[in-house]
């Protein structure tokens, strides 16, 4: 039970620095580079912060608690005031030491205060140099330390520049390792965009290919590996359209070959007299005939077509408006103008489609177009029985048909809405079916921009 509750624990940690991250190769990539450098820098600060700096300032400071030292003893020999003024004289203009000696006077604390580090190492260097009790503030004055030396019979207050306790090379070693920092990261960064570059292009490349769209020019380029990947998905290509031209051209002959004696057995059938059994066989080649343009046109999917930038408004308006004229009640409204390379016979087809299947079923269809970000969706809701939810994914199989009969008069050949999302998916869409508010069945193709 506890260790379940640990497992927990790591896998909602694991998630949240996940969710953190960032979600681009390049960023991943970047973030691989600046890990290491930001440790590096951390330990060399580290290093440099307990041996370097700490020692320099220790030098510093003995050498600043040697010349008080120096001063202290020089007036304990000589306690004459001449002597002292001329002592005091000295350190202020050959040792930079601002000295005021203060005649009975007594520390009343001992406590110093200020810069850990400046207040270490001289506080050391102090008590290295000298006996008498010591103050230390570097906090009073900003550019300045103040050092308080009790004597016998007075206080030495003195004041020396921050200067002598504190060396310049630390914002030398700081700016050195930004610097060097943020020059290393804007060419790792200017490097690893042009090895993403390569692997933007072969995501582009395709998604275009996915979506019909074979107008690009894209060639093999960046690392080995990414090379690699990008000869295998021009080879890949390569045969999808050799399979997709020969298919096409094997049925194009196969439609040459059926039609041929289904015309001669029709040219027969008018030859003959007009009674029943020649009217039931008048129908079977009509039927014949249908399957076979069904047939032939699912499985030639437009495949040849190119792309052209349409007016999805324009061609959804004029589709509906020739199904209106055919006897339909359709209703089209948009409030966007949406423009997208489409394959356009392909596509007006695909819509053809799912409006007759709603004429056949409904009394009213409604179409509208949304846009949703980078997806545009085209929604078909009609008043008819509908499709039952159980069978929302089965009527995209090929031939599948609700009406287990074969009798054409209660639908087709069992390819509308197959044809209908193979044409979508070519595009890189999607369609998907649902309940329509009017109560019948609602179709929605979701196409990216």
């Amino acid at each position: 039970m506890f260790l379940n509750q640990i497992d927990k624990i790591k896998v909602l940690v694991g998630m949240k620095i996940k969710n953190h991250l960032p979600k681009s190769l390049l960023g991943r990539s970047l973030l691989i580079i600046v890990i290491p450098l930001i440790l590096l820098q951390l330990v060399s600060g580290t290093i440099f912060y307990e041996t370097h700096w700490d020692k320099v300032t220790l030098r510093l400071a003995r050498g600043v608690a040697g010349d008080i030292a120096s001063i202290v003893s020089l007036l304990n020999r000589y306690p004459e005031k001449t002597d002292r003024i001329e002592l005091l004289k000295i350190a202020s203009e050959d040792l930079g030491l601002y000295i005021q000696y203060k005649e009975d006077s007594i520390l009343k604390s001992l406590e110093s205060r200020g810069s850990s580090l400046l207040v270490r190492m001289l506080s050391r260097a102090m008590n290295e140099r000298m006996s008498p009790p010591f103050r230390i503030d570097t906090e009073v004055m900003k550019r300045s330390v103040v050092i308080d030396v009790q004597l016998p019979k007075a206080v030495l207050h003195i004041v020396t520049s921050r200067k002598r306790l504190f060396s310049s090379t630390v914002y030398v070693f700081i700016l050195w390792m930004i610097g060097s920092s943020l020059i290393l990261f804007g060419a790792a960064t200017i490097f690893m965009r042009n090895q993403v570059k390569p692997i933007q292009r072969l995501a582009f490349a395709a998604e275009n290919f996915g979506k019909g769209r074979d107008d690009f020019i894209f060639k093999a380029e960046g690392a080995n590996e990414v090379r690699q990947a990008a000869l295998a998905f021009l080879s890949m290509k390569e045969r999808i359209l050799a399979q997709i031209r020969q298919r096409t051209d094997m049925l194009a002959g196969v439609s040459h070959d059926l039609r041929t004696p289904l015309t001669r057995m029709r040219l027969e059938l008018e030859m003959l007299t007009d009674d029943e059994a020649t009217q039931n066989l008048k129908l079977d080649v009509s039927e014949m005939e249908r399957m076979l343009d069904g047939y032939l046109a699912f499985a030639r999917g437009e495949g040849h077509e190119k792309p052209v930038l349409t007016s999805l408004v324009f061609l959804l308006d004029s589709v509906v408006t020739q199904a209106n004229k055919e006897g339909g009640s359709i209703e089209f409204y948009s409030d966007v103008e949406i423009i997208l390379p489409l394959q356009l016979g392909a596509f007006k087809r695909c819509i053809v489609n799912i409006i007759n299947n709603s004429r056949q079923y409904a009394d009213n269809t409604w179409v509208r177009i949304k846009q949703r970000g980078e997806i545009v969706d085209i929604i078909f809701d009609d008043d008819g029985p509908g499709i039952p939810q159980n069978k929302w994914l089965e009527v995209f199989k090929p031939f599948y048909r609700i009406d287990k009969s074969r009798n054409l008069e209660t639908g087709g050949v069992g390819l509308g809405l197959t044809i209908v999302n193979a044409i979508v998916r070519g595009h890189g869409g999607d369609v998907t079916l649902d309940k329509s508010k009017s109560g019948g069945l609602s179709v929605k193709i979701s196409l990216p921009i």
